[in-house]
């Protein structure tokens, strides 16, 4: 079994996109790569990245970072910036069916 790359575990979570989950709809605020400055934000030692969000359904939703992987219950609606989903490599992700 082969680890992912973090291009997959981000999914097409680029500055701009929106997605939905169980636990609301999220607009990316910021990208974090950085290990270091992931570890800052989410308290986490092994932290390779974190998703600075913000939930849009709710009026007085804060941003907040998190550090989750995409999968197949995480639902893009609107893809961020000019970037093409590094899963799929579709201009418009198609990676939710």
């Amino acid at each position: 079994m082969t680890t992912p790359t973090l291009a997959q575990v981000i999914g097409p979570r680029t500055e701009g996109a929106i997605y939905e989950n169980v636990d609301g709809a999220f607009k990316v605020l910021e990208l974090v790569t950085d290990p270091a400055r992931a570890r800052e934000l989410l308290h986490r030692q092994s932290a390779r990245f974190a998703v600075v969000v913000r939930d849009t359904r709710r009026e007085d939703g804060q941003p907040f970072a998190v550090g989750s992987v995409w999968t197949t219950s995480d639902r893009l609606l609107k893809a961020g910036g000019n970037d093409r989903c590094p899963i799929c490599e579709f201009w418009r992700c198609r990676c939710t069916g």
